[in-house]
């Protein structure tokens, strides 16, 4: 036992390593690369159109759409366009309420076979827009003051291609706490940040629907939404295609400019991550089964390990188990703090891969049996 958590701990040591490394290198938007300050706003920034595919966002569209107009943008024309995707609860109404004239609210045509819906709906925004850039974002996504003119000037230092980030994650049930923050914790300890920019590779690379900022001739050059048409995690797909297109892909910090909730509750939470995580990982049930596999070792066998070592009275393992634990924790927190999160998310780290187990267990069965996922109201396979 003392030897298996021995060598655990390594390895939780090894990827704490990785993580505070990985996590250094995280660009953040609007932000010069050689000095840590925001980069001034050109009088002859880009034409940016901000598109907001909605479906059912009665809750969120007013919210969304005040925050974006209430953006700085240096005297900039803003295109705001918000497609209302046959929603049945008002949700146009509402976004042509709050937009009002600076707003245009355009109605969503009906799903043809073989799309999913947010693909439909941004395929649509994109025919529509008139920007040079083309900024995606989600209804439930608050942006602050000055995220537009952030965006704005990382797309002309740029030039082209993709930038995109995950938004800081306001959590409220307690499964919204163990489940939402694992988005950035995976990053941080897998992905090799600067690959995302410098290599060529698809593999390499992290994006998130709520905020896909994309040039309008990468976007073509790509094949657009109407490429992925059938892929439920959208912006990953898209992300991956920009890629194969040669264009460069930037995964940055937006957290200090955005923010939202994805989920309200526990149902929401895990209908939302067992719609994506099997099919995020390409359906392959070996990876999955390796993932999983891998995390309960590292960051659920220590409590076990622990418990035991405390029946037997085993105070080296039990040390040694705690050191594993603490290993974790640090882990965690380094994530955390990318995503500026509570310091004490971190304490949650075993809980947390417990529910993303049982949450990917869920998404496997209905991968693999064919009874598929149900999302605002359609069903896919």
């Amino acid at each position: 036992m003392t030897a298996v958590l021995q060598g655990i701990t390594a390895l939780i040591l090894l990827q704490l390593l990785f993580a505070l490394w990985n996590a250094s290198r995280l660009p953040v938007l609007g932000e010069s690369r050689r000095r840590k300050m925001p980069q001034p706003l050109r009088a002859d920034a880009p034409a940016l159109s901000v598109l907001i595919p909605a479906r059912d966002e009665a809750g969120n569209i007013a919210a969304c759409l005040s925050s974006v107009l209430a953006c700085s943008t240096g005297g900039n024309d803003i295109e705001i366009l918000v497609l209302d995707d046959r929603s049945a609860d008002g949700t146009g109404g509402l976004a042509a309420a709050a937009g009002g004239e600076r707003v245009q609210v355009l109605a969503g045509r009906e799903l043809p076979e073989g799309w999913a819906g947010k693909c439909h709906a941004c395929a649509q925004l994109s025919e529509a827009a008139a920007g040079e850039w083309l900024l995606y974002l989600d209804a439930d996504i608050r942006l602050k003051p000055e995220a537009l003119g952030a965006a704005l000037a990382a797309a002309g230092s740029q030039g082209r291609g993709l930038i995109t980030g995950f938004p800081r994650q306001v959590t409220g049930s307690w499964l919204e706490r163990l489940a939402v923050p694992l988005m950035v914790f995976t990053i941080i300890c897998h992905l090799p940040v600067p690959l995302v920019r410098r290599s060529g590779d698809p593999r390499f690379v992290a994006a998130h629907g709520g905020f896909m900022l994309i040039h309008r001739e990468s976007y073509a050059r790509c094949g657009g939404h109407l490429g992925i048409r059938d892929q439920l995690v959208d912006d990953m797909a898209l992300a991956r295609a920009v890629k194969r297109a040669g264009e460069p892909v930037t995964l940055a910090d937006i957290s200090g400019v955005t923010e939202m909730r994805m989920y309200h509750n526990a149902r929401e939470v895990w209908n939302g991550y067992r719609k994506n995580i099997y099919a995020g990982l390409g359906r392959s049930p070996v990876l999955l089964l390796g993932v999983l596999l891998f995390y309960s070792l590292l960051y659920i066998f220590p409590v076990i390990a622990a418990f035991w070592a405390v029946f037997t009275g085993d105070m080296q393992a039990l040390l040694w188990a705690a050191a594993a634990l603490a290993g974790g924790a640090a882990v965690k927190r380094t994530a955390d703090a990318a995503g500026r999160q509570p310091f004490w998310f971190c304490l949650l780290l075993p809980a947390s891969m417990a529910c993303l187990i049982a949450i990917a267990a869920g998404s496997w069965r209905g991968g693999a049996s064919g009874r598929g996922y149900e999302w605002k109201g359609r069903r896919y396979q």
